[in-house]
């Protein structure tokens, strides 16, 4: 096995197997290419009646590997996956699924699978009734119990005018997936079996049928903290908030516009979650009644808005917490760093959180950058006073300290 040399592109096998999907595998191929991957397309023989390989030789820019005796003298059934920092399988289909959780060895593609000892990351697509089988489902499931990440398949258009679970993930949304992983290099997933319930975003509450209250937030770092948790072999729940950004890969995404709906959807799926991350903003207040018709100005003068406050949602899972779950919560405060803490440790205890990650925000500041600052207080009196970082690993170093508390 040969580790990455420093300095030296990271080395990428993208495995396709041979689903109509496979011509989003170019896009995804180009993304790879483009960031600074060194990639090596291995198609099946079925792909190959989807997309030539002169196709997958034009983008990688490397020859393309198809069966175990081109250039038999280099071995190439055993120097790939060796070689390899991150295998990635898009499409995965059921077949190529059922081969790889089995062993079976019968092209170069399944030969490569069991000999990469890097990361594995396969993005299924497929008919909604061949990933819903038993067979599919024990097929992921040993995969995933072996290390290897497997995506959920998106829910939309699928072959011919069937809709459903089953459709690959967006490439960018795989390649997002795929860069997690080479982040965190061979070190094995780390929340294998766990489900995590991720929010996002910022709640409106409408004032009539074309008005509402919100707030800024872009919904970035929990969708930042939902692509980590997957990366680490979590089964992710994202409640989002009126969030505009691309669906993650292998997520489950739970769309919700009011906090009312916000409470409802996140009391719901936190009954089975391991740990409740609750990065969304809500709104602290709401109209008390709502406007049948737009409000009109009268002779130019503004209405007086009655406003009443909403549930703590945080607060009423940490007072429903089952044993062992870990509730993270966030601070958001705009007074400065030391009153920011104070008002974050007053808001640890009282919504009785394990960790709460608090941050200094404004116009200029976290709300839709691509960087956060953030001090992660916990209930055990710990404190990691973290830099500006990227959202990306600053939603690692969270799943980090919620993990350090699953132990």
């Amino acid at each position: 096995m040969s580790d990455q040399r420093a300095g030296e592109r990271p080395r990428v096998v993208l495995g396709v197997a041979g689903g109509i999907a496979a011509y989003k595998a170019c896009e995804l191929l180009r993304l790879l290419t483009e960031s600074g991957h060194r990639v090596r397309v291995v198609p099946t023989a079925a792909a190959l009646t989807f997309v030539g390989e002169a196709t997958w030789a034009a983008l990688s820019g490397q020859p393309v590997s198809t069966d175990v005796w081109t250039g038999a003298h280099e071995v190439p059934h055993v120097r790939l996956g060796r070689e390899a920092d991150l295998v990635v399988i898009a499409p995965a289909t059921a077949d190529l699924l059922a081969k790889a959780a089995h062993g079976l060895a019968d092209d170069l593609l399944t030969n490569t699978l069991l000999t990469a000892r890097c990361p594995v990351l396969y993005a299924p697509a497929m008919h909604t009734e061949m990933w819903e089988h038993p067979a599919t489902q024990a097929n992921v499931a040993t995969l995933r119990a072996r290390g290897a990440v497997v995506l959920e398949p998106a829910v939309g258009r699928l072959t011919g005018a069937d809709t459903g679970k089953g459709r690959l993930p967006e490439p960018a949304e795989i390649f997002a997936a795929a860069t997690r992983l080479l982040v965190r290099g061979r070190t094995s997933p780390d929340m294998t079996g766990r489900h995590v319930v991720v929010t996002a975003g910022g709640t409106r509450e409408p004032i009539d049928p074309v008005r509402f209250i919100g707030n800024r937030s872009s919904g970035k770092q929990g969708y930042a903290l939902a692509r980590a948790a997957v990366a680490r072999g979590a089964r992710v729940t994202l409640i989002a908030a009126n969030v505009t950004l691309a669906d993650p890969a292998g997520v489950d995404v739970v769309r919700v516009e009011t906090t009312e709906q916000l409470r409802v959807a996140v009391v719901t799926a936190a009954k089975a979650a391991d740990a409740v991350v609750m990065a969304a903003a809500p709104a602290d207040f709401r109209p008390a009644s709502l406007a049948a018709t737009k409000i009109k100005k009268v002779d130019g003068a503004a209405p007086v808005l009655e406003l009443v406050t909403n549930p703590d949602i945080a607060a009423e899972l940490g007072a429903a917490k089952p044993e062992g779950q870990v509730l993270v919560a966030f601070a958001a405060e705009t007074a400065g760093l030391d009153r920011a803490l104070a008002a974050g440790q007053e808001k640890l205890l009282r919504k009785r959180a394990d960790l709460i990650v608090v941050n200094e925000v404004g116009v200029d500041k976290t709300f839709g950058a691509e960087r956060n600052q953030a001090v992660i207080l916990g209930a055990d009196g710990t404190r990691d006073d973290l830099p500006e970082l990227p959202k990306d690993d600053l939603a690692d170093r969270i799943w980090d300290r919620v993990i350090a508390r699953f132990a």
